[in-house]
């Protein structure tokens, strides 16, 4: 009996108690779409992202004109030269996967440029998304970019406005 009246007590303060919290959400790709020096990062990263590739498309085009090149003369080459031709593309392909891992992989050019630019104005965000989840005394603030699991988001819990608003922002 002790354990039912426990169990009572437990399951109604937690409903009262759940109903004092406030929810809110952001889009946090409109806000940071909203932002110029977002836009201005984001189009320099792209720029570092285009000359990179452009360099190692540039790699692979010389690897597969070596690699022609050594198809066509191939049968009249001395075994000798054969090997040495071929361990010359060898060598080309894995600079190439190299240089696309240096450019392109998890630790690579690329990420550490995008956390250099991109990461101080998420960081910007995030302050701002605190101060007003704070002085509105929200609970929970969830984010329905980005592979969020909120199905359903009634707009006037959207704090978005709020957000950019408290960066300076004029919301459009």
């Amino acid at each position: 009996m002790k354990n039912i009246i426990f169990l009572v007590i437990i399951f109604f303060g937690t409903a009262f108690a759940s109903m004092g919290q406030k929810y809110a959400y952001i889009d946090s790709d409109y806000i940071l779409e909203s932002m110029p020096e977002y836009n201005d990062a984001k189009a320099e990263l792209d720029k570092y992202a285009t000359r990179w590739q452009k360099e190692i498309d540039e790699l692979y085009k010389q690897i597969e004109k070596r690699k022609s090149e050594f198809l066509r003369v191939e049968a009249i080459l001395p075994a000798e030269e054969r090997e040495k031709r071929q361990e010359e593309i060898s060598t080309m392909e894995s600079e190439a996967l190299e240089m696309q891992q240096l450019r392109f992989g998890v630790s690579g050019d690329l990420f550490a440029k995008r956390r250099e630019l991109i990461e101080p104005i998420q960081d910007k965000v995030f302050e701002a998304l605190g101060k007003v989840a704070s002085n509105r005394n929200f609970a929970f603030v969830f984010d329905k970019a980005n592979q969020s699991n909120l199905i359903f988001a009634d707009p006037k819990y959207d704090i978005s406005k709020m957000v950019l608003r408290e960066m300076g922002i004029s919301a459009r």
